[in-house]
């Protein structure tokens, strides 16, 4: 399956046969990056944000669209979806923010949405099995910080890590720059490359961490 990064906290998540996925889609107006030009049979909003829910800019594809903004289980065009309510402030009982699971045929991507403190057991028990790709927000601003992001990377232990919500030359937001991630990583330099592609639903023992080029043109 493919992932595709197109600013802030917005992925298209493919696969052939099965349901498109796009998660989190912004007003550009008010976030920066371009205007998005993508189709979905699913949108997924993560928080009542305008950097997470301008769902009316996706286009229908020939199957409808279900858009999702809470918690539950569905399947749809043969992805099996899991949202989970976790916090989006300090406060442990501001339940705003909903993470999402997306398994496409074993393979487990996990959205963070803007989730700001660092997983607890029970978030990690509600999660079945092993997450092959963390979708992680990096630049705080209510999300996790660079810091808090490297420690819930940690506890997840996904096979890739993918940061998301910083801080770019397009983003009209304050963010924390993606360098201190890669520091607070313990790396020196992570090369962007266009894409993720998986072809193995096999965990890897470590975290490799994947730095996605913002995609500006259409699909």
């Amino acid at each position: 399956m493919n992932i595709t990064w197109h600013g802030h906290s917005c992925f298209r998540l493919t696969e052939r046969g099965m349901a498109t996925v796009v998660t989190d889609p912004y007003n550009h107006k008010k976030i920066g990056y371009n205007e998005l030009n993508l189709s979905a049979d699913i949108i997924t909003v993560s928080h009542d944000a305008p950097g997470h829910n301008h769902t009316k800019v996706i286009k229908k594809r020939k199957n409808g669209q279900h858009i999702l903004t809470g918690p539950g289980e569905y399947e749809i065009g043969e992805v099996f979806v899991t949202g989970i309510r976790t916090n989006h402030k300090s406060k442990e009982d501001d339940l705003r923010n909903i993470m999402y699971i997306f398994d496409y045929n074993g393979i487990q991507i996990a959205h963070l949405g803007n989730l700001s403190r660092v997983p607890n057991q029970s978030d990690v028990k509600s999660i079945a099995g092993d997450i092959h790709v963390a979708l992680v927000p990096i630049g705080g601003a209510g999300s996790l910080t660079a810091s808090k992001a490297v420690e819930a990377i940690r506890i997840l232990e996904p096979s890739y890590a993918i940061p998301m919500f910083y801080q770019t030359k397009e983003c009209k937001l304050e963010l924390e720059p993606l360098e201190k991630f890669i520091k607070e990583m313990g790396l020196d330099k992570v090369e962007p490359r266009p894409e993720l592609n998986i072809t193995s639903s096999r965990s890897s023992s470590e975290t490799n961490v994947v730095v996605l080029e913002y995609a500006q043109e259409s699909e």
